[in-house]
């Protein structure tokens, strides 16, 4: 019996046709409050301490464990190994598709790192083999037609972020803003250019998949933005410390509510020797009222990057006709 689940894994629900997987009914539930999990993101303009605070931000969040960084920065983030106590596994990347980076979280995932730190999601955008990228190869094949060049390369895009936002762990991620020069009077009556970061080089509008936003200026003035944590809205530091200034306090705020579910019992679950097809579609219905059914999870037998539902779909339907 999976206690975490509440009850039996074949429990709960009358047994349905396997072939049911994406007719989920409208089930309102009573409002909890549950553990979650961090989704930060840092912005800012080249020098603004992005890379620092982040690393100190997920090291809190961390608790003094190892956490993971996918590090697109050419080793920024390993230059500041052991300071703090900070200890982490890099992942080198040097080229961008966002199909890897799913691959990538989907290997963090099966590591069982409890916080990962993407410095940065820009390159997965407009860097090399890039989301903007993408589209603009599959543009060419099409005759330069910009309709079926983001046909391709919107559901790469999405799916980058589906995996990021249901990532097991807190995640932490790193973007490079637009820069704009301003002329602002400085304390000498002066006026003065000054770089400013105005909106992050990602698709727009991502940040409000995050529950955190800060954004970064050149003086290591950190503003947060966007905050779903009552204790960090609006707050402006000056050199954050992200360890004590963001992770303490947002830690005590995602971990005022319900246990959360462990992802490794779904997925014990779903590769279990004895599954059935019906116990396969009630596990489904379980992830999938937790909104988690893009859990990052790499196939057992092909080790590509999937999804907990599409393997849970996968299988049950493999079992029914092989029944």
């Amino acid at each position: 019996m999976n206690q975490q689940l509440g009850q039996p894994i074949r429990a709960g629900r009358q047994q349905q046709p396997a072939n049911e997987y994406d007719e989920g009914g409208f089930v309102f539930r009573p409002a909890t409050k549950d553990k979650a999990k961090a989704r930060i993101a840092i912005q800012g303009v080249s020098g603004s301490g992005k890379t620092w605070t982040s690393l100190s931000t997920a090291h809190g969040l961390a608790e003094g464990q190892r956490f993971a960084v996918i590090d697109t920065e050419r080793g920024a983030a390993s230059l500041y190994v052991g300071i703090n106590g900070i200890q982490f596994d890099v992942l080198q990347m040097h080229r961008y598709d966002p199909r890897d980076l799913v691959k990538a979280l989907a290997a963090a995932a099966q590591a069982g790192y409890g916080v990962v730190l993407i410095d940065s999601l820009s390159h997965f955008w407009k860097g090399t083999d890039g989301t903007l990228e993408q589209v603009d190869k599959a543009k060419s094949r099409y005759g330069g037609n910009s309709f079926a060049g983001w046909k391709e390369g919107t559901p790469m895009q999405n799916d980058m972020i589906d995996a990021l936002l249901a990532y097991p762990g807190h995640v932490v991620v790193t973007m490079r803003s637009h820069t704009e020069w301003v002329l602002q009077e400085n304390e000498r009556g002066k006026k003065e250019p000054v770089a400013m970061g105005m909106r992050a080089e990602q698709r727009k509008g991502v940040e409000y998949e995050f529950g955190l936003v800060c954004s970064m200026d050149i003086d290591n003035t950190l503003t947060v933005v966007k905050s779903r944590c009552p204790a960090l809205h609006k707050k402006v530091v000056k050199e954050p410390n992200g360890a004590v200034d963001i992770a303490k306090p947002l830690l005590d705020w995602l971990n005022d509510g319900a246990e959360t579910i462990d992802t490794s019992a779904w997925i014990d679950a779903a590769t279990a020797d004895d599954a059935t097809p019906e116990s396969l579609l009630a596990l489904y219905r379980e992830v999938e009222s937790h909104g988690a059914l893009a859990t990052p999870f790499l196939h057992p037998k092909t080790g590509q990057p999937t999804s907990l539902g599409a393997y849970i779909k996968e299988r049950g339907t493999a079992l029914k006709n092989a029944a």
